[in-house]
Formats: structure tokens, sequence, C-alpha cells
């Protein structure tokens, strides 16, 4: 079977990372780029007929849109489709941006965070409940993970399950119990090269917030993180066999 994989993603056109993340995709998931479709939700959300026409959903990052400020184009039309695929059990994976925009379609609650900041490679752990998950569970209890947020989830929705932390932040993955749904705060489509990569587009944003030794010593402390690179291929062996 060949899959048809329908990203989502917010970025601005001009915006590199926008090619660069479907590639990301592509490769941690072993797909031929064509079988990863993307589509701009600056234009809105897609319409449900993409549910028939793509065998899962997944959504990436954000360069320039918080989930706390509501900043991306038709908010709430975003959050209405959520809830449908949710509804619907349609398969989804989602990560970063990903993450927080379900959780807020959800009913929880994304919060702007710099100060808990969490941009490179980060030590997490499993919950209980992670370690027992049919995906998440593949992992180590304890792994590294790429990040690059700012915005962070401060409660999670009822009745989703937590399945990792970290020491800034206790919500780094849920899953929706009875559907094929998972989603992560951190980005197991990248892996150090992809991720320090991203860190130097974005660097004019992290420059509010750190000094130029911190942004040394910071791209300094990324390293690999074999272990996510295989959540997504996971995720399609779980999902279609």
């Amino acid at each position: 079977m060949t899959l048809r994989i329908l990203l989502l993603q917010a970025r601005n056109e001009d915006d590199p990372m926008r090619h660069a993340e479907r590639r990301s995709f592509a490769d941690k998931t072993g797909l031929q780029l064509d079988q990863i479709v993307p589509h701009d939700l600056l234009a809105g959300p897609p319409g449900l007929a993409a549910l028939e026409t793509h065998d899962a959903l997944m959504v990436g990052g954000s360069g320039d849109y918080y989930v706390s400020n509501r900043s991306l184009p038709h908010f709430d039309a975003q959050l209405d489709f959520l809830r449908e695929v949710v509804g619907r059990g349609h398969p989804m994976f989602a990560s970063c941006f990903g993450f927080q925009i379900l959780v807020a379609a959800l009913g929880g609650e994304v919060t702007y965070d710099p100060e808990s900041m969490e941009v490179g490679t980060y030590r997490l752990e499993a919950t209980e409940a992670g370690r027992e998950d049919p995906l998440m569970g593949r992992l180590p209890a304890a792994f590294d993970a790429q990040m690059g947020r700012k915005d962070r989830a401060s409660r999670l929705p009822a009745g989703v399950i937590n399945l990792a932390s970290s020491e800034l932040n206790p919500y780094q993955a849920l899953r929706v119990p009875g559907h094929p749904i998972w989603a992560t705060q951190f980005h197991p489509e990248l892996d150090l090269e992809t991720n320090l990569e991203r860190f130097f587009r974005y660097l004019e944003g992290y420059a509010e917030l750190l000094s130029p030794e911190e942004q040394r010593i910071a791209a300094e402390s990324f390293r690999e993180s074999p272990h996510t690179e295989t959540l997504l291929p996971g995720f399609l062996d779980l999902v279609f066999g």
C-alpha cells in the first residue's frame, strides 16, 4: 500500500523551513517526498474531504505563529477541524506547534512561557503510561529529543494520556485513547543537524531571550536523538502494519 500523508504546515511562504520540514517528515517516515502532501494552514484548514483522500495527517512546527496568542489565521476553524479529526478517529501524529494546537482544540491550555524555553536537545522521561504505550513504549524510559519551543501546554485536555515529561515541562507527549492519534511537544522529525539548522534560521527570535554567550552554549548543546527518530515509522507500522 502506498500511503499518502497530509502535512499541515503553519509557515510563511518565504520560510525555507517550510520545504525543509516536508523533507524531514519524508526522511524520518521513510516515505517518498511526493507521499508527504503539504497543506498551508495560513489559508485555513483543509476540507474534511481530505480525510478521505489521505491515510493520515501529520502536523508540524511553526516559525512565526503561536497557539498562545492565537496568531494563526482562521484559528477557530483550525480548532474545529482538529476536533473533527479526533471525533472521526482519523490517524494523526502532531509535533511541537501541532501538539500545542491539538491541546487547545481538545480543551487544554497553552501558555507563552519563555522562561521555560526549550531549544536544543533535552533529556525526557516517559511516564508510567508512556512506558506502557504501544508507540512511546518502544523508546527507553529516558531518551534525548529535539526541541524548539516558547509556548507550552500548561494543562492537558481531559481524557488524553500524558506520555512523557522533561525537567522544564511536565507535558511532552500525549495520546488520545481509543484512537490512532499521538502528539509530541518535541520534534521526532528532526535530528541534530536539522534542528541546529532550524535554530540558526530562527536565531533572531531566540536572541531576544538569549545573550550571545547563551546562544553559543545552546548551539553546542545539540546532540543526536536516535530513539525519537523511530517514532514516525513506528506510528506508521502500528496504524498500517
